[in-house]
């Protein structure tokens, strides 16, 4: 941040990948934000503007879920919904988040959705001087020879400060006395004080001295730590061990076994006798943490691996090693020995699913984002380098972001819900180690039905046949067709289609619009009428809706309903006589009127049907 505003990070290789993110995201607009914050601000504490700085209207923040999807597990920023700013969600101790000197940021990934975005902040805690200067101990003492020549440098205990920068320690200063004086060794970004003798001692006259160290830091105002140090003066040993090397290099790999030496190291004392007798130990001075890992023997010189080492919680130790004679005072010797972790791939990559709408319509096309995966590896170098692939089995692919190891899952091919309706996509992580560990992440995607399929009935048209004298009211007939489709889309309703046809039939008939059940509202009568057709539609309750239809012939059956009726011959009144007259001498076969009339009226009633 530049006079409380945030800057757009501009490098230039964003014009070479600006094309490949519209194909990614869409017409989107993307930028990565930097803000600095002081740490220990109070909770609710205003980082800047995210939705402002990005251009995204605040009165769309809500709809379109605008929120941190990732960083640290135990978040230390939120964004607020309703005017997009960043906010301070708890205390932020810097110290405890970043260890040493350099900057401090936390990157933090903005999602919104409708269309889908994610945008990279960077958020720089600045230092303050909240913490003094320490000492490991309260107190220091030195055995120094009278006839110690001036000049001779005594190690002090380094004071710690975990403030980074100009609050970090600046100075040491030491009391006021006519024998000693204080310097600062520069060792990598330490300062490591040294008591300096100015003039020779004379036991005979002052046999201890007591002086104070004190450690100042740059911070306004400064703040301080003392150290009191004692000096006793003594007779004696006059040579103290020296170091073949003042600074041992070592480079060991993390897969070294427990108990193997790692280092040696060897001091000489000119001395004879237990003068020149030397014990190696490590330097009280060192982070707890060292002592743990490492062990010395304290005749050999010899260093060894006390547990296992892990180059990604550590790339590099620093051993600060005194050799001590058995003089009266005894004299020490120091070196440093530096340890360099070499990485092994013991680290399969993890893949990050940051956002999965599981659910896709069957019509999307090709290019609809789902998915954005991201994918680490907490090796280095090319075991650290990730080979990403998913199934190529799917009408799906992965498509690469501008940022490295980012990547969206995206439709590439035609999807049909009634073909396949899910999907379990595998994505494979991979990294360039020897030999190369994986990783595996199955994503189950459901496709989304669209009302793509009209209902069909199994057979048109269809035949129906129907004795005469039916129950008006009864059901005489059901139709019954199916939809591919799913839910609403495959909800069918009947009714019949009453444009042209016999409507004066298809009046008296009724159809369930749930079933297809088709009611006859009359009874129907084979000498009136002995076959009629009419349409069933059926449509689906999608939007919007799609229909067809069916024919139905019905056939009448007829039924013995009618009794004889004597047409011939008649009577002056009308009705029927009984008595015929035939001749005497009439012949065999001979076919009287009245049955002549009767076969002839059998015959007519024959062909009519």
């Amino acid at each position: 941040m530049r006079n409380g505003r945030p800057y757009r990070c501009c490098e230039c290789f964003w014009v070479a990948f600006y094309l490949t993110l519209l194909l990614v995201f869409g017409k989107r607009a993307l930028a990565d934000l930097r803000y600095s914050v002081p740490e220990e601000v109070k909770e609710g504490t205003t980082v800047g503007n995210v939705a402002k700085d990005l251009g995204i209207d605040k009165t769309s923040l809500t709809d379109r879920r605008f929120r941190v999807v990732s960083g640290f597990k135990d978040a230390f920023f939120e964004v607020n919904p309703d005017n997009g700013a960043l906010q301070v969600r708890k205390k932020i101790d810097r110290e405890k988040l970043c260890h040493g000197s350099g900057s401090c940021l936390i990157e933090l990934k903005i999602l919104v959705e409708n269309p889908l975005e994610m945008h990279h902040i960077a958020v720089e805690i600045a230092d303050v001087n909240d913490h003094s200067p320490s000492f490991s101990e309260k107190e220091q003492t030195f055995e120094m020879a009278e006839h110690t020549s001036p000049g001779t440098r005594f190690q002090l205990h380094p004071a710690r400060d975990p403030d980074a920068g100009i609050n970090s320690i600046r100075i040491y200063t030491l009391t006021s006395n006519e024998h000693f004086d204080i310097e600062i060794s520069q060792s990598d970004e330490d300062k490591i004080p040294f008591l300096v003798l100015k003039t020779s001692l004379d036991r005979e006259q002052k046999n201890k001295h007591l002086l104070t160290v004190t450690a100042v830091d740059g911070g306004k105002p400064p703040k301080s730590g003392t150290l009191n140090v004692s000096v006793i003066v003594l007779d004696s040993n006059d040579n103290r061990p020296t170091f073949s090397r003042e600074t041992y290099q070592i480079e060991i790999k993390e897969n070294v076994s427990v108990g193997a030496v790692v280092a040696t190291v060897a001091a000489i004392d000119p001395d004879e006798g237990t003068n020149g007798e030397i014990e190696y130990s490590l330097s009280k001075t060192l982070a707890r943490k060292v002592y743990q890992i490492f062990e010395l023997d304290s005749v050999s010189g010899q260093i060894t691996l006390k547990v296992a080492l892990d180059f990604e919680d550590s790339e590099i130790y620093k051993l600060d090693v005194e050799a001590s004679d058995k003089g009266q005072p005894p004299l020490i010797g120091r070196c440093r020995v530096i340890i360099k972790i070499q990485d092994i791939n013991d680290n399969a990559p993890e893949i990050e699913v940051t956002s999965l709408s599981n659910t896709v319509t069957e019509d999307s096309k090709p290019g609809t984002v789902i998915s954005l995966i991201s994918v680490t590896d907490k090796d280095s170098g090319l075991n650290g380098k990730i080979i990403t692939h998913m199934t190529d089995n799917a009408p799906f692919e992965l498509k690469p972001s501008y940022k490295e190891n980012i990547y969206s899952v995206v439709t590439k091919g035609v999807l049909d819900r009634e073909t396949v309706p899910e999907y379990e996509v595998i994505i494979t992580a991979t990294d360039c180690g020897e030999p190369p560990l994986s990783s595996f992440k199955t994503l189950s995607i459901q496709i989304a039905d669209v009302n793509d399929n009209s209902p069909q009935f199994t057979q048109n048209p269809l035949q129906c046949y129907l004795t005469e004298n039916n129950f008006a009211g009864a059901p005489i007939f059901s139709v019954s067709a199916v939809d591919l489709d799913a839910n609403e889309n495959a909800a069918i309703s009947y009714h019949l289609l009453r444009e042209g046809g016999e409507n004066y039939v298809i009046s008296f008939l009724n159809v369930n619009s749930d079933n297809g059940q088709i009611t006859a509202l009359k009874s129907f009568d084979f000498e009136s009428l002995k076959t009629f057709q009419f349409q069933v539609v059926a449509s689906d309750s999608g939007t919007p809706p799609l229909s067809n239809n069916v024919t139905v012939n019905v056939f009448i059956l007829d039924q013995n309903d009618n009794a004889p009726v004597i047409l011939y011959p008649l009577s002056s009144n009308g009705s029927a006589q009984g008595v015929e007259e035939i001749p005497r001498n009439v012949n065999a076969g001979h076919l009287d009127r009245s049955e002549h009339f009767a076969h002839s009226q059998r015959q007519t009633r024959l062909s009519t049907n």
